[in-house]
């Protein structure tokens, strides 16, 4: 018994049980497929239990919504015979006539169409007739042959069979008109029986099928056919009629539905949700093909869809919904994002919407089922199209649905916000907060919030809040604010739920979103009061606040006393008698100043940048005056609010321009006023941020630079920043000098900007880049750190922006303290050369970068009278191509364009990317697109084309092989590689926008040519002012010697007035400076004796020259200069202001070339390095080449360009001499004014003569101001027409010997690091006296040195020699014959100053000739004159060998002492 029990294993006893007392036959048994379907008819029809659902049914010859009880499966075997009789129409268009009947009583149904009828004939295969085939065994269809595309609803064969089976009586009539046979056949019971056909004679022509059955309801467990269900049966009759259209007659129980098209049909249901009270929804209505019908109406947030495929009614949608439906979301979605871009609206939102109708014929349909609910067939099955027009997707867009989805996201961004509202409690935890003692409680109406500009501000505040009385502490909370509030008016909700200080005023306040207040009742704090700096910065802030409580509470601003202001002082002005005045706002206080004409020595000035300025007892008496510093906002009527939506809506852009464009300088806000009006604190106080805020994002037409930019370059100039100095120091010292009130760190980044010389930043780089100031690689971001890296004035930016200039622009003044100018005046206008891009309030401005060889071709030919050529951009390194195209009104477009090379048919390389495309970017597309790559979230790539790619250059140089696939190839080639490979961007001239002008080149012209003419003028008067010194001097000198005047032993009054009486001019020493670089010299004493408003100082240019200067050698020495003088007045009379611009723009293109001289030769080092992979078909790894050659560091280029300079010459031409004759020739420098001889005759320098500071800054301003010169100096001879910065290179290295050699052979020795000066000399036998090189006086060229110290006098004279190279460093056996072949060894100097070279003599020139002046007879170094000579031809130009003596003559080193001096400023 145990046995026959035991579980069968891995089986549950109720498995084993639910068999027991049954037979084998009896558990598994087989039924007929007619069995199985009344069996399971759930898998066929549908379910056969009642259900209870909300449909649209047809009564009352309308459509109505409502809950119906139905009987699924009886609907579906309804609906199989009237959507066969509808597939009639697409095998017989001529069908147009379809009569439903349905006798509820007589629970009768009759289907009848007339299209074409059923064969009447026997198929040879079944032996059965056609109709009684189709009709009464399963599993037959037409439908079978899926390489024939059909567009029925019939599919699997069941069909009518199914509702012959769920009938207790079905009969099939039709007329077969081809064969003229009539047949009629009757089964019944289920399909179990049937009759014979009954088979008559029809009249040819005659067409028609007639279906009659009557459900089994006892199997729908249904007693007779209940309203629900006919009701719902009559709506398939009527969506018949709406499938088929005008040409199909359709009747229901004898009475025509009044449908007649798919619009008609859609009306039912629109007219229908009329009824319901609403007003009827617009509906959009397109017909797409013959096979599409689509109709949109609007829903009140739920998505409804009525769509029939073939005529059945897909009542779940399916594809062919989706299809159609996404193409309206994403239409609709990018419209309302595009317009109200923080709506943040997705596709099923828009969806949520939309009442989609869609009828449509597809081939061969597929669906979820046999109920065909739901239809499955992918879209690119459907055998048509249906792409919506951009007219009907408009008009759905510009209908009520974007209202809808507004509402709905406004009501969803309110439903998130109220998630961070405050209450009103006593406590509450937020950091920072100094909460006042009576928040929230009783007393809330009386407490204030005080809102402060960061933390330093709050110890402010709460040091002020300290010196009131215990009880009035109470009241008082302060909250520091982290920088400058969102602008809410436009930010997502996503943005205001993440901004913690709006969430943390929200509860300090007890704010609660989208509130109405009428009082402050509700509030923890009754009153807002914002305490800020004084500044520009600190008016946007309130604005930001008084923006934010208007967006949100704008009842709130109409509560008085609500919100509330702290003012401080800007500036204060402190008399010497304790006399304080505070002003508050920067056109009060410059108002002020001016009226105080001369009288403004007596105050002392102090600027309180920030609240941190003030002191704690400052602090303390602000607060104990209260009223004095408290503003109440006072709301007046509608204008306060349109004037603060104008200045922070972005829908106010045009109207923001104009505010912008009526503003007049010296507005500001009145604040001896107690209640401010909100339209005057934005028409008065927060347009002075709008104007500051377009200065510091837009340059300036003049010079291209903006604010910043500008007090860098001054800075620069002033400091004379030839001497490389940290990034972070130097931005210190601009903050220091140029009075900047922001950031260091932002000043650090614009100075790496200007610095920065990668292709795409800047075409001259104003700064020299000594160290990584960021590469293309990620657009300059990779720059190291400031207090890492150098820079350094780079030697163009003075031939850019002329020394000569600086004396002539409007200085601005701050506190007392010189900063930079307006704006500078360079010799070309750089806002074309290196472009700008800024966004400022209202403006923005975009200008690419020009050629400036192109601008100087332009400015020459203005200056000839000619017309302008147009410039294209132009950037410095870049390989590409840039194309024009379309021009318009507002500016032309040009397409940029890099490089790619087809290697082999597999193979790609490309050499250069589009100007401002980064290389690394560039490198995370190409992975993008590689196959098998995956991104950083682990997915493939979507359309990978790539098979491999590699990287080769470097952090300058662009080189990519890529891989492709033969296909891939063929099929990017087709596509155009550039556009495949994102090869191509666009830049645009329409929105160039400047300060002063629209800039134009025309325009800039007339300014700069204005200012040649002002240059000229004041030149001329210097000159002049220099002559009447020297005769003034030549006067004095000579009544010394001649005893007429007496200085010793005498009081400085009576001296002075005998200098007075005798008419020597007086001439006040310089109180102000007003060149860039120069320092203010202290006030003189007030006790010094006048006469008639001239005092004795004025008289110290001829006090105190030295005494060794009171000779005749002195005199004779003044008249040459005086003459020279003269003759320099001379020249400059006669010269246009034409000319000195063409002169500037002359030495500027030789910049040019030695810049561009370094850049090829840069590229072909590089070039070399590589090799020859460029030229190798194949994909394989490439050489890399080096960041620079060893020649050309960013060191040697300062060398290179001064090289270049110098020899003017071809470096072919200079090789060529190399190897020839070894003499050096005298070349006229280019452009010179004239020829100029030697003089006749030169006194002998004595030994005694020293030159005092006077004459020495008349020869630095002489060489200056001379014509035939570089911008930067005027030296006789070109040794120096690029200033090289001396003194990193000084600094570094102590030189062994005072020899440097030039040269382009890299087989000699490079010395060039050793020395900053070249000077070109003449062969020995042509060697000449005659006057002191210019060069030996150029303060620039020389390094700096921090004490002159002159040693012992040789035996042999200390001169300026000019010799050969070759003969220099010729063995020393022959030291003994001539002693012009001698070389004395030098010894480095200890304080950086080079030493002197021992030559055989110096030379002098009289009326007799030439002779040489015994080495004994003077110590004075005398540089030798060089004859100007006729400029030979390039061809036979020889090799110039440069030698330099270091050692300087005397009546140098006072000169040279005051430029080591500016240097280290």
């Amino acid at each position: 018994m145990a046995a026959a029990t035991k579980k069968v294993p891995l089986a549950t006893s109720n498995s084993v049980n639910m068999n027991q007392g049954k037979t084998i036959e009896e558990t598994y048994q087989k039924k007929s497929q007619l069995e199985h379907i009344l069996l399971r008819p759930d898998t066929y029809i549908g379910s056969i239990e009642k259900h209870a659902q909300t449909l649209w049914v047809y009564e009352d010859d309308k459509i109505v919504h409502r809950s119906v009880t139905y009987v699924p499966g009886l609907y579906k075997i309804f609906d199989e015979i009237l959507v066969n009789a509808a597939d009639n129409k697409q095998r017989d268009p001529k069908m147009d006539s379809l009569k439903v009947l349905i006798d509820a009583e007589n629970n009768l149904v009759s289907v009848y169409n007339n299209g074409d009828g059923v064969p009447v004939e026997i198929h040879k295969e079944e032996g059965v007739y056609v109709p009684e085939l189709i009709f009464g065994h399963l599993l037959t269809s037409s439908n079978y042959d899926d390489a024939e595309k059909k567009t029925t609803g019939g599919r699997n064969g069941y069909g009518a069979k199914l509702t012959n089976i769920f009938s207790t009586e079905f009969v099939i009539e039709t007329a077969d008109g081809k064969r003229q046979k009539r047949y009629k056949q009757v089964f019944s019971n289920n399909m179990g029986g049937k009759s014979e056909p009954m088979i008559t004679k029809c009249k040819e022509g005659e067409n028609w099928t007639k279906v009659t059955f009557k459900p089994d309801l006892a199997k729908f467990s249904m007693s007779h056919l209940e309203e629900d269900v006919v009701a719902l049966m009559k709506k398939r009759v009527v969506d018949m009629a709406g499938c088929l259209g005008k040409t199909v007659k359709v009747e229901l129980n004898g009475s025509r539905v009044p449908v007649k098209s798919f619009q008609d049909y859609v009306n039912l249901y629109l007219n229908s949700d009329s009824q319901l009270g609403s007003e009827r929804p617009k509906s959009f209505y397109e017909k797409v093909g013959e096979r599409w019908e689509v109709c949109v109406s609007l829903t009140e947030g739920q998505f409804q869809q009525v769509s029939f495929v073939n005529s059945i009614a897909t009542i779940k949608g399916g594809t062919h919904v989706d299809y159609v439906t996404n193409q309206i979301t994403n239409y609709v979605m990018n419209a309302v994002n595009k317009k109200h871009k923080n709506s943040n609206i997705k596709a099923h939102n828009v969806k949520n919407y939309l009442w989609v109708f869609v009828n449509c014929l597809i081939d061969n349909p597929a669906f979820d089922s046999q109920t065909k609910e739901t239809l499955t067939l992918r879209q690119s099955s459907f055998g048509s199209k249906c792409e919506l027009s951009e007219d009907f997707l408009k008009k759905v867009a510009k209908s009520e649905i974007v209202d809808n989805l507004l509402s709905w996201a406004k009501f969803k961004e309110n439903k998130e916000l109220k998630k961070t509202d405050g209450t009103k409690t006593a406590k509450v935890n937020v950091p920072k907060l100094e909460d006042a003692n009576e928040a929230g409680g009783r007393y809330s109406e009386k407490c204030t919030l005080i809102l402060t500009e960061g933390d330093s501000a709050k110890a402010l505040a709460i040091a002020g809040v300290a010196g009131l009385s215990q009880m009035e502490r109470n009241f008082y909370g302060v909250f520091p604010l982290r920088g400058k509030l969102l602008n809410v008016r436009e930010a997502t909700t996503k943005q205001l739920k993440e901004n913690k200080e709006i969430e943390c005023i929200k509860k300090i306040l007890g704010l609660q979103h989208d509130k109405q207040y009428s009082n402050v009742k509700s509030l923890r704090y009754g009153h807002l009061m914002i305490m800020t700096d004084q500044d520009h910065d600190g008016s946007h802030i309130k604005g930001l606040l008084i923006n934010f409580l208007h967006s949100f509470w704008p009842s709130l601003l109409k509560v008085p006393s609500f919100l509330v202001e702290f003012i401080t002082p800007i500036v204060k002005a402190t008399h010497r008698n304790g006399t304080v005045l505070s002003f508050y706002s920067m056109p009060e206080y410059e108002s002020w100043k001016g009226s105080l004409a001369g009288n403004a020595s007596s105050w002392s000035i102090k600027y309180y940048k920030g609240l941190g300025t003030s002191t704690s007892k400052e602090g303390k008496a602000y607060f104990q005056s209260l009223d004095k510093h408290k503003k109440d906002f006072i709301w007046m009527d509608e204008q306060d609010g349109d004037a603060i939506e104008l200045a922070f809506s972005k829908k106010k852009i045009e109207a923001r321009k104009n505010w912008l464009r009526q503003y007049e300088p010296g507005t500001h806000l009145d604040q001896n006023q107690k209640l401010i009006k909100y339209s005057d604190f934005i028409n008065k106080e927060l347009i002075l941020f709008s104007m500051a805020d377009l200065q510091r994002s837009i340059p300036s037409m003049v010079d291209g630079l903006k604010p910043g930019q500008r007090k860098i370059l001054f800075c620069s100039f002033k400091r004379n920043f030839v001497k490389e100095a940290k990034v972070s120091q130097f931005s210190g010292y601009v903050s220091e000098h140029s009075a900047y009130h922001h950031g260091e760190q932002s000043l650090a980044s614009t100075i790496i900007g200007m610095s920065q010389d990668f292709v795409g930043s800047n075409n001259i780089n104003l700064l020299l880049p000594n160290g990584q100031f960021g590469t293309r690689s990620v657009g300059g971001k990779d720059h190291a750190s400031s207090r890492y890296i150098y820079t350094q004035l780079s030697p163009i930016t003075r031939f850019l922006f002329p020394k000569d200039d600086d004396g002539l622009l409007d200085y601005l003044d701050e506190d007392g303290q010189t900063i930079e100018p307006n704006w500078y005046m360079p010799i070309i206008p750089m806002v074309l050369v290196n472009g700008c891009e800024g966004i400022g309030t209202g403006w923005s401005t975009f200008i690419p970068n020009y050629n400036p060889r192109d601008v100087i071709a332009n400015i020459r030919r203005l200056l000839n009278g000619e017309m302008m050529e147009p410039m294209n951009p132009w950037y410095r390194g870049f390989k590409g191509t840039i194309e024009k195209g379309a021009s318009k009104e507002a500016g032309c477009s040009y397409t940029v364009n890099g490089v790619i090379n087809e290697v082999n048919e597999t193979t790609l390389r490309i050499t250069e990317l589009p100007v401002r495309r980064w290389t690394d970017d560039y490198r995370a597309f190409l992975n993008s697109v590689t196959e098998g790559n995956r991104d950083e979230n682990g997915n493939l790539p979507k359309d990978p084309f790539v098979k491999d790619f590699r990287k080769y250059g470097d952090d300058a140089v662009v080189v990519f092989e890529v891989q492709l696939s033969e296909e891939n190839m063929m099929a990017a080639k087709q596509e155009g590689l550039l556009k495949k490979f994102k090869l191509t961007t666009s830049i645009s001239t329409s929105n160039m926008h400047l300060f002063d002008s629209a800039g134009s080149l025309k325009k800039f012209f007339h300014l700069r040519l204005e200012y040649y003419e002002k240059r000229k003028k004041v030149l001329l008067e210097n000159l002049e002012f220099e002559l009447l010194k020297l005769e003034n001097k030549v006067r004095f000198i000579l009544g010394v010697v001649r005893g007429e005047i007496i200085v010793n032993n005498r009081k400085r009054a009576d001296l002075f007035l005998e200098l007075h009486q005798k008419g020597f001019t007086p001439i006040p020493k310089k109180s102000k400076a007003v060149v860039a670089g120069a320092t203010d010299d202290k006030e003189e004493a007030e006790d010094s004796p006048d006469v008639s408003g001239v005092r004795a100082s004025d008289y110290d240019y001829l006090l105190s020259m030295a005494i060794g200067t009171l000779t005749l050698e002195k005199v004779q020495q003044l008249c040459a200069d005086h003459d020279k003088l003269n003759g320099e007045v001379d020249i400059l009379r006669k010269t246009t202001p034409t000319a000195l611009w063409v002169k500037d723009l002359e030495a500027l293109e030789m910049q040019l070339d030695a810049l561009d001289k370094y850049d090829a030769e840069a590229e072909e080092a590089r070039r070399k390095l590589k090799g020859d992979a460029d030229g190798e078909a194949g994909f394989k790894v490439s050489k890399q080449a080096p960041k620079n050659p060893r020649k050309y560091t960013k060191k040697a280029i300062n060398e290179e360009v001064s090289v270049e300079t110098m020899r003017k010459s071809s470096s072919s031409a200079m090789e060529k001499d190399q190897q020839g004759e070894n003499a050096a020739e005298v070349v006229k420098p280019k452009g010179r004014a004239g020829s100029r001889k030697a003089p006749a005759k030169k006194e002998k320098p004595s030994p005694l003569m020293d030159e005092d500071d006077e004459i020495e800054s008349l020869k630095d301003r002489l060489d200056a101001y001379r014509l035939d010169s570089s911008p930067e100096r005027s030296a006789y001879m070109e040794t120096d027409v690029l200033r090289v910065p001396a003194g990193r290179d000084a600094a570094r290295k102590k030189p062994p010997a005072a020899v440097s050699v030039i040269s382009d052979s890299e087989d000699e020795p490079d010395l060039e690091d050793d020395f900053d000066v070249r000077v070109k000399v003449v062969p020995e036998t042509k060697k000449k006296g005659g006057r002191k090189a210019a060069a030996a006086n150029d303060k620039a060229a020389k390094p700096p040195a921090v004490t002159k110290r002159r040693g012992p006098a040789s035996k042999q004279s200390q001169g300026l020699g000019q010799k050969l190279l070759t003969g220099m460093l010729k063995p020393a056996e022959g030291a003994g014959i001539s002693p012009e072949k001698k070389v004395r060894k030098m010894r480095a100097s200890p304080f950086k100053k080079k030493s002197g070279s021992l030559l055989a003599g110096i030379h002098k020139e009289d009326d007799a000739g030439t002779e040489t002046m015994p080495a004994s007879t003077s110590e004075r170094a005398v540089a030798i004159d060089v004859q100007a000579k006729a400029r030979p031809q390039r061809a036979n130009r020889k090799q110039a060998r440069y030698v330099l003596s270091d050692s300087e003559s005397e009546e140098d080193s006072d000169f040279e002492q005051a430029s080591e001096d500016s240097d280290s400023d």
